[in-house]
């Protein structure tokens, strides 16, 4: 495989369909991690790291290693502008020039770009906010995420469903997690050149850890053991294939933000968070100062526009009976991992 042509689904066996689903998360943490791998789909270490290696190269996998978790480890926000049509392509470079933005997306709204700002404080951040407001002219709507319903881009893309979670198995936690803007990760020296090392991936070898404790110049033991830690802080989410959701077909999708009373928002959140359509849902504040009455955000991926608006529809009409709008993407203004040269200060 050498890139995405055609039906992707044709470019791989049944090996690499188990470990595209069986490894987006629980990689193994220890010195020879792929031996274990290869064990359990039937195939030798070398032959395990050749194909993680060739579901990159196709573009099937984006990336393989941590998936990293912004708010835990810094300070994250999301945030949109009044972009006029005649002056939109100069706002999102402006916008867009910032390492600290990570994802940026043309939106079918009043508020019609979005974006995420990443950075090491909740003060640097909103530096950030107000120095774009400068250059563009633009008030900027500043929705740090409250509270996590259930948030894990993780999903089963070798079958055929049309959601993106409905091959999970059943009882998804989506307790309410409250997110400080204040957050650190209170992260050992070794722990932050760890997140620095990773952040873009891990070294496809035999001996993953290895190599990065050899970069780090630390023991590989002293490496696991902060592996495992940033795992239980919840500063890594999971460790595995990064799955490209698109090229796999599962490029229907729209958020959806909803007027919840405040009184019914956990209870609220935590039902529509277990859905097994809904990918994303969690709390923002509302800023009715800005016209931006509402306080609950959930994300459907599907592989269908058809089915994803029918569901958005029996949401509203059987677990959350309130006003809301849909917020199409219509474009992919940036899309880059948040840089954690900038969380960590460095």
């Amino acid at each position: 495989m050498s890139a995405l042509s055609g039906n992707w689904r044709d470019a791989i066996d049944d090996v690499d369909a188990a470990l595209i689903d069986g490894y987006q998360s629980g990689f193994p943490i220890e010195e020879r991690p792929f031996d274990r791998v290869g064990a359990d789909l039937g195939i030798d270490e070398s032959a395990a790291v050749d194909r993680v290696r060739a579901l990159r190269e196709a573009g099937i996998a984006r990336r393989f290693g941590a998936v990293l978790n912004p708010p835990v480890i810094g300070s994250s926000t999301l945030a949109a502008i009044q972009a006029p049509e005649d002056r939109f392509d100069e706002i999102a470079a402006i916008v867009n020039e910032y390492r600290q933005v990570n994802h940026n997306y043309a939106r079918d709204h009043e508020w019609n770009m979005w974006f995420v700002v990443t950075a090491g404080s909740r003060e640097a951040r909103d530096e950030i906010l107000a120095e774009i407001e400068a250059r563009t002219g633009c008030d900027v709507l500043n929705l740090p995420m409250l509270t996590d319903y259930y948030i894990d881009l993780e999903f089963p893309v070798v079958n055929a469903d049309r959601f993106a979670r409905e091959s999970l198995e059943a009882g998804t936690d989506s307790s309410a997690t409250r997110i400080s803007e204040a957050a650190t990760g209170d992260l050992s020296a070794l722990e932050a050149d760890l997140l620095l090392e990773i952040q873009d991936g891990f070294p496809l070898s035999a001996t993953p850890y290895r190599d990065i404790a050899a970069a780090l110049d630390a023991p590989v033991d002293d490496v696991l053991a902060a592996v495992e830690r940033l795992l239980s802080t919840g500063c890594i989410k999971r460790i595995g294939c990064v799955i490209n959701h698109v090229a796999t077909g599962f490029d229907a999708n729209c958020m959806v933000v909803w007027d919840v009373p405040d009184e019914d928002l956990d209870a609220w959140g935590e039902r529509a968070g277990g859905l097994p359509y809904v990918t994303l849902c969690y709390h923002r504040p509302r800023r009715p100062e800005q016209d931006w009455p509402y306080n609950l955000f959930t994300m459907i991926h599907g592989r269908d526009p058809d089915a994803v608006d029918e569901k958005i529809d029996e949401l509203a009409a059987d677990y959350l009976p309130v006003d809301h709008e849909r917020l199409y993407s219509t474009e992919t203004l940036k899309q880059t991992g948040a840089r954690y040269d900038d969380l960590l200060g460095t």
